[in-house]
């Protein structure tokens, strides 16, 4: 029973830890399956958890907080927007700029406006997010198996969690079951027919980087509102990047997301589990090798796991209307 009790434990935090990977995964799937490389999903998560922390810091008030995260995340995905369709920039140098820009001006604004090292104020209990109980959560608690299942493991969650995996299967609805999703696939597999149905595909992806903001915003709210009680420099550790990891691992389908991102949220609970405990017949573990695990293991599972992943055959590539 102990050690069904430490599971519990490890998968409620493969639970909370997965959250902001899903988020950006999905967030890099909409903007992907339009043909947009986005390797900003880091930076905007970055600035958005600092808008979030600042405001919700400032007026105590976890919806505006969240507000203010989705704005300044859907900014900067239109500047993405902007270099890579309207002007037919680098679309990997335009993320990798939203990159340095979050990372630099989150610190600097944070000691400019808070004086803190970089960091927004503590939020107070309006500020943040609370976690919620579902029904009979407590009444049901004894039952063996059962109870800690549904009332450690299902229960006492954040609402964005219960967000966040309710939108895999609202994705794969839109992407699958909806005008919208088909025109949306089609954009980054062959834009050319789509502009020859009379359809504009600098709309459509405008319309995906949009949605990939939002959802990064909403990510990077969780981070500084639910996580944590602020916003603490270089807090997103590269979740952007995992996330990115989780997508190429995925093959850009919405429930293989999931399951990836829950993977290396699985990996991050259980190398936080292991720091400073020894395994057995191995011994005691530095703990920076139990900090980089995720890493490690990211890098194994993109190398030699997923088999050929195919991207979308206009990811990448600005589209130039043919006159």
């Amino acid at each position: 029973m102990e050690y069904f009790e430490a599971l519990i434990v490890i998968l409620q935090s493969t639970v909370r830890v997965s959250v902001p990977l899903i988020l950006a995964a999905l967030a890099g799937l909409y903007s992907e399956r339009a043909g947009i490389f986005d390797i900003g999903l880091e930076g905007k998560m970055l600035a958005a958890a600092f808008a979030a922390g600042a405001v919700a810091g400032i007026t105590q008030n976890a919806l505006l907080g969240l507000t203010a995260a989705m704005a300044v995340s859907v900014a900067l995905a239109l500047v993405h927007g902007f270099a890579s369709i309207t002007q037919r920039g680098n679309q990997i140098v335009s993320g990798v700029a939203i990159n340095f820009i979050a990372a630099g001006a989150t610190v600097i604004l944070g000691q400019a406006w808070f004086h803190q090292g970089g960091q927004t104020p503590r939020l107070g209990e309006g500020g943040r997010f609370v976690t919620h109980e579902l029904p009979f959560a407590a009444e049901i608690a004894g039952i063996p198996v059962l109870g800690p299942i549904y009332s450690n493991l299902l229960s006492g969650h954040f609402l964005l969690t219960y967000l966040a995996f309710a939108l895999v299967p609202a994705t794969w609805w839109v992407l699958y079951r909806t005008r919208f999703g088909l025109r949306l696939r089609a954009v980054g597999e062959n834009p050319g027919a789509v502009d020859t149905a009379g359809i504009s595909v600098t709309w459509l992806r405008y319309r995906a980087v949009i949605c990939c903001g939002l959802l990064c915003g909403i990510a990077g709210a969780y981070l500084s509102m639910a996580m944590t009680g602020g916003f603490v420099k270089g807090m997103t550790a590269g979740k952007g990047f995992i996330a990115l990891a989780a997508l190429i691992f995925a093959k850009w389908k919405p429930v293989n997301v999931m399951f990836a991102c829950l993977l290396f949220g699985f990996l991050d609970a259980m190398s936080i589990r292991l720091q400073g405990n020894p395994l057995p017949l191995i011994g005691q573990v530095p703990a920076q090798f139990m900090q980089a695990l995720p890493y490690i293991l990211t890098v194994i599972l993109l190398a030699g796991f997923i088999g050929k992943a195919i991207p979308p055959r206009a990811g990448g590539v600005p589209y130039v209307k043919e006159r």
